[in-house]
Parts: structure tokens; C-alpha cells; sequence
């Protein structure tokens, strides 16, 4: 197999992230309606939390990456800013 043969069939975490989040608001949107019965809510509610923590951790490791990409290999930090406000460059 090619290797773009091989890519194409990796996923684009980016889009993966973007799907997720459009199937989380979807989710929400439904339970917002308000006309679903209970079982049908906790299921979607369930649904909608388990989408939330995968997001989540899409995010956080996203978030990990950014910073190893902006750190010098001595492991000196390039910008003099924090990527959160409030937040301090850790190490």
C-alpha cells in the first residue's frame, strides 16, 4: 500500500474534531427541544457526555502538541506569552 494510500486512510484529527463537536451540539439541541421521553433524554444525555470528554481530550492533546511545537529543543520556552490567559508557561 502507498503511502498516500496509507494517509488517506488516517483520519484528519482536526476534522474528527469538528464532527464530534457538530454531533455534540446536535445532541444538545435535541435535549433542548424538551419533547423526548425520559429514556430517550438519558440516553442523549449520555451520549452528549461522552462526546463532551472526547473533545475534551481531543482538546488536551492538542493543546500538549502546540506547546511542544513552540519549546526549543534545550526546552526553553519561544514565546512570552501563555497560550491561556492566566495561565503561566509550565514546566
Amino acid at each position: 500500500m502507498s503511502s498516500s494510500a496509507k494517509r488517506g486512510k488516517r483520519d484528519n484529527p482536526l476534522k474528527n474534531f469538528e464532527a464530534l463537536l457538530k454531533e455534540l451540539e446536535n445532541t444538545v439541541s435535541d435535549l433542548e427541544k424538551g419533547d423526548l421521553p425520559l429514556e430517550k433524554s438519558i440516553e442523549l444525555f449520555e451520549k452528549g457526555m461522552r462526546l463532551a470528554e472526547e473533545g475534551l481530550k481531543k482538546l488536551d492533546a492538542a493543546d500538549k502538541k502546540v506547546e511542544m511545537l513552540i519549546t526549543k529543543s534545550e526546552g526553553e520556552q519561544k514565546v512570552a506569552f501563555p497560550l491561556e490567559p492566566g495561565r503561566r508557561n509550565e514546566k
